[in-house]
């Protein structure tokens, strides 16, 4: 992607007193963009500096060719001057407005006639399945409908940037899965670029073409879903996505870890590699296995824990590490915390990519 193509360039710079900003973002027009990360990463920091809502103290950002905000030249644009809509995480809809005038409220302070803009209002809700609604307040409004006439409000004044601030996490679990995929098909029909923040990895591998992992204000890995799927390079991502994640030094099929420790993977590297499974990939054992797997751990068990319809293990020991197994095989297995257990992952369900 050239320079050209960018309709978002930004580098932001923030610094606190307890906490520093650094950021670098691009995004092409029609792109939806994820920024995920731990609590405290810088997510909400560089959102509500996107919004104009805290000052950049280094850096620039750039809106369609337009510079938006400099340090370096004292230029900073007010949120209220910029061409941004911004959807929250509780959505701040006005409670003494219905919901055709929430919608109408930004088109009238752009300075559109009322009518005219009440004939725009009527129209997104339209378009968002709500003008059944348009005369209700939002205090009757299910956290679905609210949601959707939030995001109305922000698509209303046209942005060339939409912000979006955990949209989801208000809705319960029924609600949040018919939502998103109404929110992912309104993004896809969005022309300009659409940057989310989510601690919700289900949330950003479904609505966002690329995803901007944040770690510590700093940006730690980027690309496609499924490209931070198959390939996360800190133990965060790994979690987030289901992987056992471990860093060490390949040589053919072996992966020497800190501390010697060896595991044997299928695929031949050489040189700094990470190596990866899935939790599904661990076969738990109360005796050593006679099995042919090459990689068999004696550990602990720390922790049991439902994950769906599987049961959870959290393992300790020489090399610590999550596997997943059925209520049935924990039952007959008679796992505790504090059980003594052997591990053993075939080489042919590691993955295995350089550091």
């Amino acid at each position: 992607m050239t320079a050209a193509t960018h309709a978002l360039d930004a580098r932001l710079r923030v610094e606190r007193a307890a906490f520093s900003l650094d950021l670098a973002l691009t995004a092409a027009p029609g792109e939806v963009i994820a920024l995920l990360g731990p609590n405290g990463a810088g997510k909400s920091t560089a959102l509500r500096a996107l919004a104009g809502l805290l000052p950049l103290t280094g850096g620039h950002l750039r809106l369609d060719g337009r510079v938006l905000e400099d340090p370096a030249e004292r230029l900073h644009t007010p949120a209220e001057e910029r061409p941004v809509g911004v959807v929250f995480q509780d959505y701040l809809l006005f409670p003494h407005l219905s919901a055709l005038d929430n919608v109408a409220f930004g088109p009238r302070c752009q300075g559109r006639p009322k009518r005219e803009a009440r004939a725009e209002a009527a129209g997104w809700l339209e378009r968002m399945g709500l003008t059944e609604h348009a005369g209700a307040r939002p205090g009757s409004l299910s956290g679905g409908q609210a949601q959707r006439v939030a995001l109305a409000r922000a698509l209303a004044v046209r942005p060339r940037l939409l912000l979006l601030d955990e949209p989801l996490a208000a809705l319960d679990a029924r609600t949040r899965l018919d939502v998103r995929s109404q929110l992912r098909r309104h993004l896809a029909d969005f022309e300009a670029v659409a940057v989310l923040v989510t601690h919700d990895p289900l949330d950003a591998m479904v609505l966002a073409d690329r995803l901007v992992v944040i770690e510590g204000g700093r940006e730690v890995q980027s690309g496609s879903p499924a490209e931070i799927s198959r390939h996360p390079r800190t133990d965060y991502i790994a979690r987030l996505v289901g992987l056992n994640l471990y860093q060490g030094t390949a040589e053919g099929h072996l992966v020497t870890l800190p501390g010697g420790l060896t595991m044997t993977a299928a695929e031949q590297l050489s040189g700094p590699a990470f190596v990866a499974f899935p939790p599904s990939a661990v076969t738990l054992y109360r005796e050593r296995p006679e099995s042919s797997a090459r990689n068999v751990w004696e550990l602990e068990v720390a922790g049991l824990d439902l994950h769906g319809d599987q049961v959870r293990a959290d393992l300790v020991g020489v090399l610590p590490m999550a596997a997943d197994l059925t209520p049935a095989a924990a039952a007959e297995l008679d796992l505790a915390p504090g059980s003594s257990v052997w591990a053993a992952v075939k080489a042919a369900q590691t993955r295995v990519y350089p550091a």
